[in-house]
């Protein structure tokens, strides 16, 4: 197999390109592509794919408000939410070693709920709506740092750090349950919604935001993202490699946080996607870390979008959360992966 070897700043980046990776990568681009046409033309109201792509490249102005205003930020968003889920979840499947690995299953997204449910219970008609994000991502973080922090011994091993997750998880669950319980009708409502994981009501300045956002460890994966192939062959073999495990470990949890913890926080609680999209990536293409980031970033994109598009035209006109969908698929996707794991 023929493959093409890349080297940027010094060495510093540095990852390889084969036939069957591009080829993989362009279909699934290929792919998101076609759902991406098909959002934009599904709905209360179909629109033919041929006015779309007029409407996009600005021939017509028939479809102006429906098009660029309700369904482009809203399918834009899926896709930011749907790659940061499944980088997310590549990254702690990567760092903990194990399958079962992703931001829902060992606590992650249950902070960020916790934190976004509080707000809208406490903060509702008091702050603005437009900081619910920032308490998601702060829920997202203290969370992580709480399990971090408790699975320390001399150092953070990776059945610690998912068992801990895991146990943590649940009780926040349990919070969450509480407060929905004491709240009044019209809040728990809202917050069920957001729990569920909803796209509705998406907009630009939502794009414009999450898209910094995930830029952010996007540096960090590129520069470090080799070194992640060298610790999944165990700890001891990466500090015989000159890597600093630790904090390698703790700045890569710290990046799915970010890029979680932010999707949470303007989709809700969109479960199983994080699970879902690296083990798909992981049977099509290559194990690399660095290889596989764009293909998991394209598979969760796609599944969120396909998600979404059944929610809103499947029921109408009911606005299903896409959430639903996401973990009808990825409840039974768990237990297929449990069980093909049970040997090992």
């Amino acid at each position: 197999m023929k493959y093409w070897t890349f080297r940027m700043f010094h060495d510093r980046i540095s990852f390889q390109i084969s036939v069957k990776w591009l080829l993989i990568t362009l279909s699934m681009s290929l792919l998101l592509l076609l759902l991406f046409l098909l959002g934009l033309s599904a709905g209360s109201k179909w629109i033919p794919l041929t006015e779309v792509a007029q409407q996009l490249m600005g021939y017509i102005d028939t479809h102006s408000f429906t098009v660029e205003t309700l369904r482009l930020p809203r399918i834009l968003l899926a896709i930011l939410v749907g790659a940061s889920l499944g980088v997310a979840g590549l990254i702690l499947q990567t760092i903990v070693r194990n399958p079962l690995a992703s931001p829902d299953i060992i606590g992650i997204t249950s902070g960020a709920s916790l934190g976004a449910v509080s707000f809208i219970t406490f903060g509702t008609g008091i702050i603005s709506m437009q900081f619910l994000p920032f308490a998601a991502i702060a829920g997202g973080l203290v969370t992580s740092l709480l399990i971090y922090i408790i699975s320390w011994n001399k150092g953070v091993t990776p059945i610690r750090l998912v068992l801990i997750g895991i146990g943590l998880s649940a009780i926040l669950k349990s919070g969450i349950t509480f407060m929905l319980v004491f709240s009044d009708a019209v809040v728990t409502t809202k917050a069920y919604i957001w729990l569920t994981g909803s796209l509705y009501a998406a907009n630009w300045s939502d794009v414009s935001a999450m898209s910094l956002w995930i830029l952010t460890p996007l540096p960090i994966l590129l520069i470090w993202g080799r070194s992640m192939n060298v610790t999944a062959l165990g700890d001891e073999v990466a500090i015989n490699a000159g890597i600093r495990v630790q904090l390698q470990r703790f700045v890569f949890l710290m990046c799915s946080v970010v890029l979680a913890g932010t999707a949470a926080a303007y989709a809700g609680g969109i479960e199983f996607v994080g699970l879902m999209a690296p083990h798909i990536a992981k049977r099509l293409a290559t194990k690399s870390f660095i290889g596989l980031i764009p293909i998991t970033a394209l598979i969760g994109a796609s599944l969120v979008l396909i998600a979404d598009i059944i929610a809103r035209t499947m029921f109408l006109p009911l606005d299903i959360p896409a959430g639903v969908f996401t973990a009808a698929i990825g409840a039974p996707f768990f237990i297929y992966v449990l069980f093909y794991n049970r040997n090992r």
